[in-house]
């Protein structure tokens, strides 16, 4: 029985003989990057850059919900890098000052 699915996986429309299978494990390497930018300075941080991942990784999202065969992996791949992103960019928000409470006498 296990062969049968583990042969079933391989040979699949989604299996490791594809780029539906090849291209999300090569994505991952944007989740693990930004997981290891985690620990550096929020100054270092390009707000461009990490806007245009969130962007990307939503387009490619949606891409991977459409195509059929569906493609699980890649869903999985980019929401897990449009959570690490948007963290990103939570970081670099803040290190740039833009959510300061504001004292309302001071822009009179």
């Amino acid at each position: 029985m296990a062969m049968a699915v583990l042969r079933a996986f391989w040979n699949g429309p989604v299996g490791p003989k594809t780029t539906h299978f090849w291209g999300p494990v090569a994505n991952g390497g944007f989740v693990v990057a930004a997981m290891a930018d985690m620990k550096k300075p929020a100054e270092t941080i390009s707000g461009n850059m990490t806007t245009a991942m969130c962007l990307y990784s939503g387009a490619l999202m949606r891409f991977a919900w459409m195509v059929q065969p569906r493609n699980y992996l890649l869903l999985a791949c980019h929401a897990s890098n449009e959570v690490v992103q948007l963290y990103q960019l939570s970081r670099w928000v803040n290190a740039q000052g833009y959510l300061k409470n504001r004292d309302p006498a001071e822009e009179q």
